[in-house]
């Protein structure tokens, strides 16, 4: 099984985030993702930004 990562790098935003998510499932990386965004992005926890962060997450590890 490999690795699953979002990076907040490639997702454009006022913040300029440089946040990197990584764990051995898409679940994990999403709720970690979700929490993220509403977090620190306040955007809120719809189906949509599931939908929408679930289509960011990328097999492998993030570049350095």
């Amino acid at each position: 099984m490999g690795r699953k990562f979002v990076d907040c790098r490639q997702i454009p935003s006022d913040v300029k985030c440089t946040l990197a998510l990584v764990a051995d499932t898409e679940d994990e990386v999403l709720e970690a993702a979700v929490l993220h965004a509403v977090t620190v992005h306040h955007h809120q926890d719809t189906p949509e930004l599931r939908e929408q962060l679930r289509g960011v997450i990328k097999d492998g590890s993030p570049s350095v």
